[in-house]
């Protein structure tokens, strides 16, 4: 049982090694785009300056990817649409009912500002002297 532990932790330790390659390229790689983007602006046009800035994206994106963490981030994003089709959206007629109640209790609450917004105006006024 022994020698497949060792075996199993220089597997993973060499799988690490290889994701930190990796990682460190996709770095590289979207560093490199970036400034291939600005320091080629007077040698190639706009279109072709794109080009090689997404394909240095795209690069980056596989080589991020093929590592463990890139795997996980992946597992991830297809949960969360999994999880996203199961939502249960609301109707027109909710939506414009839901917007007409906020509307409604915003503008009540509005009133109700500015009626204590007067009256403390009006109290203020009448303790200072300075009310008409």
């Amino acid at each position: 049982m022994e020698p497949s532990k060792t075996a199993g932790s220089q597997v993973e330790e060499a799988g690490s090694r290889f994701d930190t390659l990796l990682l460190i390229s996709a770095f590289a790689l979207l560093i490199g785009g970036l400034a291939a983007y600005y320091v080629l602006d007077p040698a190639l046009p706009k279109f072709a300056r794109l080009l090689l800035l997404l394909a240095s994206v795209a690069g980056a994106v596989a080589a991020i990817y093929r590592t463990a963490i890139g795997q996980t981030l992946w597992s991830h994003i297809q949960g969360s649409r999994v999880e996203i089709r199961k939502v249960v959206w609301p109707t027109r007629q909710e939506s414009l009912q839901t917007t007409l109640v906020i509307a409604v209790f915003v503008l009540i609450v509005a009133l109700m500002m500015w009626g204590l917004d007067a009256s403390l105006l009006w109290a203020v006024q009448k303790l200072t002297g300075r009310g008409a």
